[in-house]
């Protein structure tokens, strides 16, 4: 029998779970309809390939690479792993890929122009550093790092390096579904903001099995408080930064409390936390996590003075107060009554018409993309817009037109394809980390504004 190993835990499932349409229907739900908004991306053509080296051959670099290769401007050329069993295991999705066990020789491989790095959170920081140098687009898992100053040293570096992509894991804000919604959200629908929670519920152990004793205790990094942010940082992260963007605001404080509640295996990050931020008008949003029990799975919800929104499996209800103002495309929608509750039924991803018709057939639309296909095909499109926009900017106006290339920038990143951007993760990962010292420590911990500048 193999070894378990993380397989078991997709820590990017965010928002996914057991199918809900039919309870949150009953609830009087609403589901959104994200047809209704402008496309989340304009892009219709083929972009030029961008060659990709993935680092980091470990259950989730090798999800990474099952991705990329349905993706056909994104060719991997070079894989990487210190392990020689995952290298193994990474280069047989990658046939055609240069294999190392060094990341400074994939580096040194001209043919690679953008990498991926999926590697453990506490490796990112050199990786990403040494990748910038060598002039390679990056794409980093979220969180980018387990401390303050190695986020802030990734941050910055990036930063420097304008002539280069560096975009976060954080798929949701790739996802159509999810940008729609966020755009929806933004008009200002659930009229006052007051909280949001969330949680990550899933029994199992995150522990990876090896027979080597020294092996196992470097892929159980995530059990390490020397090496984790725990439940709240590869896990929490995404939910976070769903809460800074949705919330329009950085939080202030954190609180929490957390334990080793099951798996008593000598381990030192908890297994079943609970974490609330405060965030600035009396807004605060809580996220909680347990390895102990799946019941739930995951889910999202925001609250405000109009309504309350659920999300799960990249799908949003609307929940409306009797007080709430009308929206315009009410009159269209199919209503059911369920105990004393009026439910407005639309389905995600069609006309207000077939959306009738769908309501009544017990039918979903179901987007063929995933929140990764969309994130890693929106950085190979936007790394290849850049590159191809600084070498025509260089033949037209040369190197030292400075002024006019920092506006050449500005103007190039309002065309990008929906993604995480810099500030995005850099401030998604420090209330993460600052979230899990506050468990960690048991007190509250007050966050001071300049830990979410960059520099």
């Amino acid at each position: 029998m193999k070894p378990r190993e993380t397989t078991e835990l997709n820590r990017r499932e965010f928002l996914q779970g057991t199918s809900a349409a039919t309870l949150m229907t009953l609830l009087g739900g609403v589901p959104i309809l994200a047809a209704e908004e402008p496309p989340a991306t304009s892009y219709k053509g083929e972009t030029p390939p961008v060659k990709v080296g993935l680092i980091g051959c470990g259950a989730w670099g090798r999800e990474l690479l099952k991705t990329l290769s349905t993706i056909s401007f994104g060719p991997v050329v070079a894989v990487c792993d210190n392990f020689p069993a995952y290298l193994k295991r990474g280069a047989a999705l990658a046939p055609n890929a240069e294999r190392y066990d060094d990341y400074a020789k994939l580096l040194d491989n001209r043919d690679v122009e953008a990498v991926v790095v999926a590697t453990p959170t506490h490796l990112h920081k050199d990786i990403v550093l040494a990748a910038l140098a060598a002039g390679k687009h990056v794409y980093c898992e979220a969180p980018l790092a387990t401390t303050l100053e190695d986020a802030r040293a990734i941050a910055q570096a990036a930063q420097k390096h304008e002539k280069l992509l560096f975009q976060p894991g954080l798929q949701a804000r790739a996802d159509k579904q999810i940008v729609n919604l966020f755009k929806f959200v933004r008009t200002g629908v659930l009229g006052t903001p007051l909280k949001g929670r969330s949680q990550f519920h899933k029994k199992m152990s995150w522990r990876v099995a090896s027979a080597s004793p020294e092996r196992e205790k470097v892929l159980n990094w995530r059990l390490d408080n020397a090496t984790s942010i725990g439940l709240v940082g590869e896990f929490g992260v995404h939910h976070l930064d769903l809460a800074n963007w949705f919330l329009n605001a950085l939080p202030t404080g954190a609180l929490g409390v957390g334990a080793i509640s099951f798996y008593k295996d000598g381990r030192d990050v908890f297994d079943n936390v609970q974490a609330l931020l405060r965030y600035p008008n009396g807004m605060h949003y809580s996220f909680e996590a347990t390895l102990g029990n799946s019941f739930d799975a995951e889910m999202g919800m925001f609250f405000g003075t109009d309504c309350a929104i659920m999300m799960r499996e990249r799908r949003a209800w609307m929940f409306k107060e009797a007080d709430a103002p009308l929206l315009g495309w009410e009159v269209y929608a199919v209503k059911e009554t369920f105990y004393k509750e009026s439910g407005i039924t639309l389905r995600a991803g069609a006309t207000k018409q077939t959306a009738q018709k769908e309501a009544r057939q017990g039918e979903d639309v179901v987007d063929p993309k995933s929140p990764l296909q969309y994130a890693l095909e929106n950085f190979l499109i936007n790394a290849g817009n850049l590159a191809a926009g600084v070498k025509d900017f260089a033949e037209t106006y040369g190197e030292d037109a400075k002024d006019e290339f920092r506006t050449f920038l500005q103007e190039l990143v309002k065309k990008r394809e929906p993604a995480a951007d810099l500030l995005d993760g850099y401030q998604a990962t420090v209330a993460a980390i600052k979230a899990n010292e506050a468990l960690v420590k048991g007190e509250p911990v007050n966050f001071s504004r300049e830990w979410f500048a960059v520099s």
